[in-house]
């Protein structure tokens, strides 16, 4: 197992992509353990990893979003938060974050969500006086809430692994996803106190109502997804069926933006960031049954009980850990391989699986842009033109507030747990 980890070490400091690594390592387990036989059973491993129902949200919610940008709903979104935001001083900052918090709805991807908005906001702030660090770094924070209002990827993975209701999952990510927008809207007033913000001028009342009514559209889609789920009108699955449908006749007969051209492109998109995905879930889906193989979830959670019993130690101690490997782990790829690590641990200490999923996604989440190698810094500072030092600098107020939204989370249980309690 040591040689296998140090297989693992070495590939991912070559920057191999990290699907690869997963699984070159977990074949090199097998040879080096002399267990030739379980290569017989990696082609199964690979499909018996993807072939579950609630997996298919993922293309489905995917293409919602290509139909959404497309469809001319995303430039909504943000010109119906700037009419609203716009006159406040570091108005456009506020319009950042309540944009990005509209679209998490849609996109449910961080990285995916920093590199969209990147492009649109950080040379319009840039334009209006914002240094291009802090506009960069308001951007990739608020991006974080993609994977957190649902719906969310990682929640559909973490359902699918754990066997947790994806749905209640959906519901859970409701309030920690307010909390973490607020948290950023709190930043950015302060700092646009201390700094002395530009604001823009008041929209007259005649555009705020303009388009207020043009994004009524737009907001069918999170409103039928949440109203659908806690009705049980449809899983969640069939909700981002529903979405992309929505998404169509929004973009092609309100807004008029999507046309028919347009959507082979937008299939090719799909298609390719799905078979990213899927790669990576069935290379960690080996990689997660050679370590159970082994007896490592067995073996920790008799170290960790060994520890400290109480569950709320253990679950700060789990923090440090999953922000550490959020930093240097792809997100989706963490969580497959950790899931069934920790599913033994969390049963032993009689934690609500609910509750912990939503702690693992927001720390790997987190770690996307936690210095010195988190994946989104240098996604944000690629497009965003910042130097990664300026970014890191600027981000550091947000990354302290997140880090305490989550010890709020960690502690106080029924935050997460109040609207799934609610819905049932």
């Amino acid at each position: 197992m040591l040689t296998a980890l140090l297989v693992f070490i070495i590939l991912l400091l070559l920057r191999i992509p990290i699907a690869i690594v997963l699984g070159i390592t977990s074949v090199s387990y097998i040879v080096i353990s002399g267990s030739l036989g379980l290569l017989h059973t990696v082609p199964q491993r690979l499909f018996s990893g993807l072939a579950s129902y609630g997996l298919l949200a993922i293309p489905l919610f995917m293409l919602a979003g290509e139909l959404m940008n497309s469809g001319g709903i995303t430039k909504r979104l943000v010109r119906f938060a700037k009419v609203l935001f716009g006159h406040y001083r570091a108005g456009l900052a506020y319009v950042n974050v309540v944009a990005n918090m509209f679209l998490a709805s849609i996109i449910g991807s961080a990285t995916a969500q920093i590199a969209m908005m990147s492009k649109v906001m950080v040379p319009a702030m840039e334009e209006e006086g914002y240094k291009r660090s802090f506009a960069a770094a308001t951007t990739s924070a608020a991006a974080l809430l993609g994977p957190i209002i649902p719906p969310s990827m990682l929640f559909i993975i973490y359902g699918v692994q754990s066997g947790t209701s994806i749905g209640t999952m959906f519901l859970a990510g409701i309030m920690p996803g307010i909390l973490l927008g607020g948290s950023f809207i709190l930043v950015i007033m302060y700092l646009g106190y201390r700094y002395q913000f530009p604001r823009s001028e008041k929209e007259p009342l005649k555009h705020v109502f303009e388009a207020s009514f043009k994004i009524i559209p737009a907001l069918l889609v999170p409103a039928i997804i949440i109203v659908g789920i806690i009705s049980g009108v449809f899983t969640p699955t069939e909700s981002a069926a529903i979405a992309c449908l929505v998404g169509i006749i929004v973009g092609y007969f309100f807004y008029k933006d999507l046309k028919i051209k347009n959507i082979p492109d937008i299939l090719v998109n799909t298609a390719m960031t799905t078979a990213t995905v899927t790669l990576l879930i069935a290379m960690a889906n080996i990689f997660g049954w050679v370590l159970t193989f082994e007896g490592i979830p067995q073996m920790l959670a008799k170290t960790m009980t060994g520890i400290t019993e109480s569950p709320l130690i253990f679950l700060l101690i789990t923090n440090l850990l999953l922000l550490l490997i959020g930093t240097v782990i792809d997100g989706i790829a963490a969580l497959i391989i950790l899931v069934p690590i920790y599913l033994p641990m969390i049963t032993t200490y009689g934690i609500d699986p609910v509750h912990f999923g939503i702690i693992i996604c927001i720390n790997l989440t987190i770690g996307l842009l936690t210095p010195p190698v988190g994946a989104g810094l240098f996604i944000a500072s690629s497009i965003g033109q910042v130097k990664i030092e300026q970014l890191t600098r600027s981000i550091f107020p947000f990354l302290v507030v997140s880090f305490v939204v989550l010890i709020i989370i960690t502690v106080f249980p029924q935050i997460v747990l109040w609207i799934p309690n609610l819905a049932m």
